[in-house]
């Protein structure tokens, strides 16, 4: 079976063949940094990171490309509130997302661009727009004239053009042929940032930031588009509507994942009800968070409580626990070892990380089952597909991104530990257990487990 993804433009799962054989393009829609970023946020970082490695590990050289909006009317609201520059709020939030992309595992972008960065290209693609007659100047501003396009607008979200709300995106809507234009770039005001345009002084609007940046970096036409559900309208139906009015073909497949609620209520910034990533990871771990979001399947929404967070540390430690003791005895594994064909299946069935999860516990089920009856050679076959399949969905236990890669006290901590453990063994031997027992309480103290096994003492850190 080979890759199959849902694709939002066509409303049904497509088999997923790229532009160039042997080569997948990625477009993300990344953050916009008015503020640091709420587990809702990380969670598409997440879900698309699992899908860059699937294709990665499929045999695709992947060009992941995840853009960082820094600047738009949220971040001048803010800039304005603190009495700060805007570029100061932009800065200090895209550090914390990064942050938070690399606490949860999520491997660096091949490149992020910055809207800011690319006011060139966005002026280029409203040359080509005007000179077509699909957009015009007016006041100052670039509208998108959506009547223009008429007959394909409303394509990705299925409305009719009729049917739709005024755009609502400038201060006065006389400007506009029609209230549903949508802004491209917005002209100056007092106390904002400009830059210069044939069209006068001002800066960019939302839309027009992320075709100009995924044409860039990814062709006039690339093959997949990604974000939240949320920017189905207007975002990217408009993005497709400026793109291919222009003559780009633009992305091939539309995946959108589906959003984070608390109750009823999606989860925001305005609401109020936002879990921040340095909470989060107070809460459990790093790992253990990003097993959370990437456990459902991408499409489904999550409704967040601390009971299902704390379920799914408890599942990941089952899994960590059987890699932890196979790897005590098996010390070598085959990093080449074919993945099982359950869980290949499940991914390439629209990334269906719910089955493959599936498929990892019931793997793990069997290796502790092989540990114990002490079979080496089941034990190394099963743990070497386990962490493929872990390294896969960015879970691997043993990998450095998880064992605290650079600044690692591991092995330092495993040489105290085990001289403990040889003093323990000692007052056993001697039938000292008021010592034994005493050394067994003081590593408890320190957050070390014990536990007593027929291949003798082992220990971990507790959770």
């Amino acid at each position: 079976m080979s890759l199959h993804i849902y694709d939002t433009s066509t409303r049904a799962i497509r088999e997923f063949v790229p532009v160039e054989a042997g080569r997948a393009s990625i477009y993300l829609c990344g953050a916009t940094v008015q503020a640091p970023p709420h587990i809702g946020h990380i969670r598409s970082g997440v879900n698309f990171d699992v899908l860059r490695r699937w294709m990665s590990r499929s045999g695709y050289d992947v060009v992941f490309c995840r853009n960082v909006t820094d600047i738009d009317d949220k971040i001048i609201r803010v800039s304005a509130e603190e009495s700060v520059p805007w570029f100061v709020v932009s800065e200090r939030n895209q550090r914390a997302f990064t942050w938070a992309y690399d606490t949860l595992g999520c491997l660096p972008p091949t490149v992020e661009p910055r809207a800011t960065g690319h006011v060139p290209e966005m002026i280029t693609l409203m040359e080509r727009l005007i000179e077509l007659g699909h957009a015009y100047a007016s006041g100052g501003d670039v509208y998108f004239d959506v009547r223009s396009y008429a007959d394909r607008y409303g394509s990705l979200s299925n409305q009719k053009l009729d049917n739709m709300r005024a755009a609502a995106d400038t201060d006065d809507e006389s400007c506009k042929r029609d209230p549903r234009d949508f802004a491209l770039w917005k002209g100056e005001k007092p106390g904002e940032p400009t830059w210069p345009t044939p069209w006068g002084p001002g800066r960019p609007g939302w839309h027009l930031e992320c075709s100009a940046m995924a044409t860039k970096y990814l062709g006039s036409t690339f093959d997949i588009h990604g974000g939240g559900i949320d920017l189905i309208f207007p975002h990217h139906e408009n993005e497709i509507a400026q793109s291919q009015a222009a003559g780009d073909g633009f992305a091939r497949y539309w995946m959108h994942n589906g959003m984070l609620k608390i109750g009823a209520e999606k989860m925001s910034k305005s609401l109020g009800n936002s879990l921040l990533i340095p909470e989060m990871v107070q809460k459990v771990r790093p790992v253990e968070l990003r097993y959370y979001l990437a456990a459902p399947h991408y499409r489904s929404s999550i409704d967040y409580s601390e009971e299902a967070l704390l379920e799914a540390a408890a599942a990941y430690q089952r899994i960590e626990g059987f890699v932890t003791r196979a790897a005590e005895v098996i010390h070598d594994v085959d990093a080449d070892a074919p993945l099982p064909q359950a869980f290949a299946d499940a991914l390439d069935d629209d990334l269906g990380t719910p089955q493959a999860l599936a498929v990892v516990h019931e793997v793990v089920r069997e290796g502790n089952v092989a540990l114990s009856r002490g079979d080496k050679e089941a034990v190394a076959r099963l743990l070497a597909e386990t962490q493929n399949m872990l390294d896969v969905l960015g879970l691997d236990p043993r990998s450095p991104q998880w064992r605290g890669a650079g600044s690692d006290l591991s092995p330092v901590v495993d040489a105290l530990v085990a001289v403990a453990l040889e003093q323990r063994k000692a007052a056993r031997e001697r039938k000292d257990y008021a010592a034994a027992d005493a050394i067994r309480n003081q590593l408890t103290a320190a957050g070390i487990t014990v536990e007593d096994t027929p291949h003798g003492a082992r220990w971990e850190l507790s959770h």
